[in-house]
């Protein structure tokens, strides 16, 4: 087998471990709170919740480095998702204003770091394992089965710093493998957040523009933006948090969610519960948040914005790459995991469905 027809995102046997017992994993947490007795769970007491009332905040090692993965408990509820047309720079899709329902779910403290993304683009983590002669468990023999990137052909950094520097330039199908990967690696299931979990985890409680209020003369103090980068993102976690302790959910990158882009998906208004505009084709989808290298009104709360294939412009292959955007330069992503995971069929149905079909070309 060839190294492209080897990345190529197909159904492996232990892949399937993942898509179709993720029961399984719940049941080995819970013969006794803590110990995974079939290896399929990493065990970690505080990621274990029997009601959303015991969530707590964890973190999740990533087996075989040093690295870990912060997660913050966000409790479900109802919000006003959107902008009111009195706000200050609204754009018109932000509207019209609807209240939908979240389900409660964890959401990453932080951005994905390169340290934790490359873990999973370089194989860091397996070639370590193998390198200590540690002989491979059920999840080790499951993330062997996640898909990898092809190699990338200029620095995806562009020289802007990694290590604890938030990963950047990757598309969104990019960012739905490393999800798959962690779910593999952890044994409890990650995806992107919706575009509606994440206006709501944005906001946490609040009404107003951004979520420490509406004078963006504050900014300053929660978020990296074109006034205070000097043309390039900065480590996470290095400004104040929102009221739910979620860092730069303004600014730095703006961050992948699940939803295909319609500028008028709120208007339709018939999903108001857990809602996703699933993806029917590659461009656009949704990002949210705003980045480093944007004006200030682009980073509230409510703003959308759409992909699109000028993203890929620098891209000298042919056909261009499924795994980079060289032109995003401005946009990462982070991590939820819902307190109910879904079962394989809702997973197939919904949160994990997505069209087109990506898959690297054979040699």
């Amino acid at each position: 087998m060839s190294l492209s027809s080897r990345r190529i995102h197909v159904l492996t046997a232990s892949s399937i471990l993942i898509a179709g017992f993720g029961s399984l994993f719940v049941q080995a947490i819970a013969e006794d709170g803590v110990s995974d007795k079939s290896g399929l769970v990493l065990p970690v007491p505080a990621a274990v919740a029997n009601t959303a009332a015991e969530m707590k905040p964890y973190s999740d090692p990533l087996e075989h480095t040093d690295l870990t993965l912060a997660m913050v408990p966000i409790p479900g509820g109802k919000f006003i998702m959107g902008s009111g047309e009195s706000e200050p720079d609204r754009n018109q899709d932000e509207g019209a204003l609807r209240e939908v329902e979240i389900s409660p779910f964890w959401m990453g403290k932080f951005e994905v770091t390169w340290d934790q993304y490359d873990a999973w683009r370089e194989d860091i983590d397996q070639l370590r394992r193998k390198l200590m002669s540690i002989k491979a468990g059920p999840r080790d023999l499951a993330v062997d089965g996640v898909s990898k990137p092809t190699e990338e052909y200029t620095d995806m950094s562009f020289g802007m710093g990694k290590g604890d520097f938030p990963a950047i330039c990757m598309t969104q199908h990019a960012a739905r493998v490393f999800c798959e990967w962690l779910s593999a690696k952890t044994g409890r299931y990650y995806r992107l957040p919706t575009e509606a979990e994440w206006e709501y985890a944005c906001r946490a409680g609040t009404k107003t523009a951004y979520s420490f209020g509406d004078d963006p003369a504050d900014l300053g103090q929660y978020a990296w933006f074109f006034d205070n980068t000097d043309e390039a993102y900065q480590p996470v976690g290095k400004k104040k948090p929102n009221p739910w302790g979620l860092y730069d959910m303004h600014g730095n990158v703006a961050e992948w969610v699940l939803d295909q882009y319609a500028a008028d998906y709120y208007s339709q208004g018939s999903n108001t519960v857990d809602p996703l505009n699933i993806p029917t084709k590659l461009y656009p989808r949704v990002v949210r948040g705003g980045g480093w290298d944007d004006d200030p009104e682009m980073l509230r709360s409510a703003v959308r914005k759409g992909s699109s294939n000028e993203w890929k412009d620098q891209d000298p292959q042919i056909p261009r790459s499924i795994w980079y955007h060289t032109d995003a330069l401005s946009v990462g992503f982070r991590v939820v995991r819902p307190f109910k995971e879904p079962s394989a069929e809702e997973r197939k149905t919904k949160w994990d469905k997505t069209a087109p079909e990506q898959k690297d070309p054979e040699d």
